[in-house]
């Protein structure tokens, strides 16, 4: 499957977090030829890609098991970016410490919350204790730095091959389904080609404030038989009436169905945003057929 222009073009891409963090993985599973370049916070990756250091952006949107990042979905509505790829990472957990440890040594592991819930059941059988740490290449890190054999990290491979740790035991995590979906981002849009590929269609819009407006405002792609995938709420201005939605949806602008129903979305929003038009990650195939 082809790459949007844009993508083949660019040199480098932006991640949050550390080096060897699963954002890193992502970038070198996607993009393996371009340069991944680190940015303490997500506010400062959404910058580097709207600036001149990088060409694109590698940013998390949601985790089968941990839902939806929320630092994301915030971002999004008023970014200036727009989407031109997807990327899929299996989270593979590794438990991992300074050279010559073996796991009858380790007595603490070492992670981020999030990390540390989805390898609960490796914990408890091996009697562990819990410390947690901002996250799982920070772990690593602080585990390569230390060097205290009572301590190992559960990190990705590739932090472990940055830092020089070894790793214990591979893929500890409890579920197999471990999944994080990311958006390769840029400051120009890219749209895919009408060509037949599947294709994924990301807008953000808000609705008008009249009674049953978002079932009206949907009701174009159930009629025109356009499968939605995504449907994201936000709360505006402080209050609990959201009013403002992202949404993914199968299908090019170009096809007659999407574009009746965008047409019709169209009628009962206020604004009606499209993020981008991109090739659908082969992932989703192998999903749907589970």
């Amino acid at each position: 499957m082809s790459q949007p222009s844009k993508i083949k073009s660019a040199r480098k891409i932006v991640f949050q977090g550390e080096p060897g963090s699963y954002s890193q993985l992502a970038c070198k599973e996607a993009l393996p030829n371009y340069e991944s370049v680190p940015a303490a916070t997500f506010e400062e990756a959404f910058a580097a890609i709207r600036g001149q250091g990088v060409d694109l952006g590698m940013i998390p949107i949601e985790n089968s098991l941990h839902g939806r990042i929320t630092d994301i979905h915030h971002l999004l509505p008023d970014s200036p970016l727009y989407i031109v790829g997807e990327h899929f990472l299996r989270v593979r957990h590794q438990l991992m410490a300074a050279p010559g440890t073996t796991l009858s040594d380790v007595t603490t592991v070492v992670s981020q919350e999030p990390a540390l819930g989805q390898v609960r059941n490796f914990i408890r059988e091996h009697g562990l204790k819990r410390e947690l740490w901002a996250d799982t290449a920070g772990a690593a890190r602080h585990v390569a730095a230390v060097k205290d054999k009572t301590l190992a990290a559960v990190a990705s491979s590739l932090a472990a091959e940055i830092h020089g740790l070894t790793i214990l035991r591979r893929d500890i995590e409890d579920a197999d389904h471990n999944v994080t979906r990311f958006l390769i981002m840029s400051a120009e849009p890219d749209d895919a080609e009408h060509n037949g590929d599947p294709i994924i269609t990301s807008i953000i819009f808000r609705v008008r404030n009249v009674p049953a407006s978002l079932y009206k405002a949907l009701g174009g792609f159930a009629t025109n038989g356009v499968n939605i995938t995504k449907l994201e709420s936000y709360q505006l201005e402080g209050s609990f009436s959201a009013t403002q939605f992202y949404a993914d949806v199968e299908g090019h602008p170009e096809d007659r169905a999407v574009r009746l129903a965008l047409e019709e979305l169209q009628f009962f929003t206020s604004t009606l945003k499209v993020l981008g038009v991109y090739k659908a990650h082969p992932f989703r195939k192998i999903a749907g057929t589970k």
